[in-house]
């Protein structure tokens, strides 16, 4: 889902705080964790579908374009500032501008700043087999330049996934020798509202947008065949997008399924406190791939057990944690097989919440990046 809608926000005015957070884009749960981080300054271009003004409420969010970031961080009182991952190419752009900004405060004042990055892409976006036209080609050869210049320029950085390391070191070569770089697992701790417990019913949830790369529609094939093996299981589908009405067709062709169109995140955290199993089908394409996953994030930090495929940089520790993670995302036999495993296993919640940290790993994180900035 593309970001679009502004947020309540300051425009035109310098960030307040010494810390500050460049975002291309901010949604619910940047906010929501925002209230839990490092206090800073959030600069960004634009929303996602499902902001939640409400949240914004005693954040410091200031809205501007790529030029207008440059000027404003540059004149602020800025000491520690995060930037999107070099791999997010929509972002780089502002990232550059907003260096090179601050490279000529420091040349004209002496004031440094601590540039720092959370890194958890997967994926190759220089790929040259998908850029077929000779000027996509050209630009993805500008967008590794301004990667590798930003990717040079970071001082601490944090990973969130060993794919996500393995990915940068063969994309952009090896860090600056002055460089940190620690890896966090990108796991959350047990939500508030979690109140664990054993097996839950044969409940399913899915979380997230209603698209062809969530994998909405292998899900959509695969119900009647988990069904038929497993007919007291349930599925609950949330979120919204361009499937929604295969989703809704599911949904009277099959009466153990129920959708709910953008549901508010009380409802969300409901469902899958109740769900047995959380399932995100995350699809390959030659342009995206799964970084890791809020509602995994989600799912786990409320005892689901969590049904995904190969794509999710997660993959490894959830394989390697009783969960059940398949390499063939397009077949919907494969995906009924994965969800019916996931049931018979009945896992208790209380045993998917032991494997959790008892810090959320982006928080571990943050505090990594901003430890002098408090």
């Amino acid at each position: 889902m593309s970001p679009t809608r502004p947020a309540r926000s300051s425009r035109g005015r310098t960030p307040r705080l010494p810390a500050v957070r460049l975002y291309e884009s901010v949604r619910t749960a940047h906010l929501e964790r925002a209230h839990e981080l490092a206090p800073a300054s959030i600069v960004y271009r634009v929303t996602r579908y499902d902001f939640d003004d409400s949240l914004a409420a005693g954040l410091d969010l200031v809205q501007a374009g790529p030029l207008a970031s440059a000027w404003l961080i540059a004149r602020s009182r800025v000491e520690t500032l995060e930037v999107n991952e070099p791999l997010m190419t929509s972002s780089l752009p502002t990232t550059a501008l907003v260096l090179a900004a601050l490279a000529v405060r420091r040349r004209l004042t002496g004031r440094r700043t601590v540039v720092v990055s959370y890194l958890i892409g997967n994926a190759d976006p220089f790929d040259a087999a998908t850029a077929p036209r000779l000027r996509t080609r050209l630009r993805r050869r500008g967008e590794r330049v301004l990667a590798r210049a930003v990717w040079r320029r970071l001082d601490r950085v944090v990973f969130g996934t060993d794919a996500a390391r393995e990915t940068y070191a063969r994309l952009l070569g090896a860090a600056s020798p002055r460089v940190t770089t620690t890896t966090v697992p990108a796991l959350p701790t047990r939500h508030a509202d979690a109140h664990g417990g054993g097996v839950r019913p044969p409940a399913v949830a899915f979380v997230g947008s209603f698209v062809e790369r969530k994998g909405l529609r292998v899900l959509a094939a695969a119900w009647p065949l988990v069904v038929a093996a497993r007919p007291e299981a349930t599925l609950t589908l949330l979120g919204k997008g361009a499937l929604e009405q295969e989703a809704r067709a599911l949904s009277v062709a099959q009466p153990s399924v129920a959708v709910e169109v953008d549901p508010p995140r009380p409802r969300i955290h409901s469902v899958l406190e109740e769900a047995r199993v959380l399932v995100l089908w995350s699809q390959p394409s030659p342009t995206w791939r799964e970084q890791v996953g809020l509602p995994i994030v989600e799912g786990l930090s409320h005892g689901c057990t969590v049904v995904t495929t190969t794509e999710t940089g997660l993959a490894d520790w959830l394989d390697a944690h009783g969960h059940v993670v398949a390499s063939d995302p397009r077949a919907p036999q494969v995906l009924a097989d994965a969800i019916v495993e996931a049931l018979d296993a009945g896992r208790a919640a209380d045993d998917v919440l032991a494997d959790l940290p008892d810090r959320d790993g982006r928080l571990s994180a943050d505090d990594r990046l901003f430890r002098s900035a408090s």
